[in-house]
């Protein structure tokens, strides 16, 4: 009789023993802490973590200036999505993949939804004194019609008659320029940027030479390129000034 005790004892050990090793680890975790700084004009926005709307000052849709910090807890292999909708139509405008291992490329999140244009960027008014002009300019859709593999190109920004009133040495994907200043002298008077690969007088497109006919307004001028195909013929416009918004 205690030879079959010990037995049975000694099997539910051993039993116990392999249901604690089959049993999975917890999964590892990290703390998520995303800022949003964002903008929306005209349009009225909405943000939703993983189909939640997100709430700002309790509101779930929201426009103009958009600020605003999201913390949660990621699991290891888990996916969480950050979306955002114009909250008249229900479209998605742009969303986010966030996981346990790129969380820290989303630490911020800046954003500007515009007519015709999502722009993934930051962007500051720089200051520029009365009777100065200040360029600045992104060109986030750069190879989408072109097909060039740059990440930036250079540009001379010019007036109507050659003379050159800045140089921009990296036009780049993801970030605005450094504003670049000079002396204000014509509100109907367009200028010109003549757009080149880096470091070189080649034409980005490698053929004729691209110019982007941009209106010039006193102050700060945050200009945002645009690759487009017309007629069948690749150009560039520069229409969207973000100045206009902030």
């Amino acid at each position: 009789m205690n030879k079959f005790i010990a037995l049975l004892s000694f099997m539910l050990l051993v039993s116990c023993a392999d249901s604690s090793v089959m049993q999975p680890f917890d999964k590892s975790q990290k703390p998520a802490e995303v800022t949003i700084k964002g903008y929306s004009k005209p349009d009225i926005i909405q943000l939703r973590l993983n189909g939640t709307p997100v709430s700002i000052n309790g509101n779930t849709s929201y426009t103009n200036k958009i600020e605003t910090q999201l913390n949660f807890v990621l699991d290891e292999g888990e996916t969480d999505r950050l979306a955002i909708y114009n909250n008249e139509t229900g479209a998605e405008v742009a969303h986010y993949n966030i996981t346990y291992d790129n969380i820290n490329d989303y630490k911020t999140l800046n954003f500007f939804n515009l007519p015709g244009i999502f722009l993934q960027a930051s962007a500051v008014k720089p200051q520029v004194n009365l009777g100065k002009v200040g360029f600045e300019f992104i060109f986030p859709n750069l190879g989408e019609y072109s097909g060039t593999k740059l990440s930036g190109l250079k540009g001379v920004l010019k007036r109507e008659n050659g003379v050159v009133l800045a140089e921009f040495d990296h036009i780049g994907k993801k970030n605005f320029t450094e504003v670049k200043i000079y002396n204000y002298f014509s509100n109907t008077v367009p200028v010109y940027l003549e757009l080149y690969q880096p470091g070189t007088s080649t034409p980005y497109t490698g053929s004729e030479i691209i110019k982007v006919k941009i209106k010039q307004d006193m102050g700060a001028n945050l200009i945002v390129l645009q690759e487009r195909m017309e007629n069948g013929a690749l150009t560039v416009k520069g229409e969207i000034d973000v100045a206009d918004y902030l």
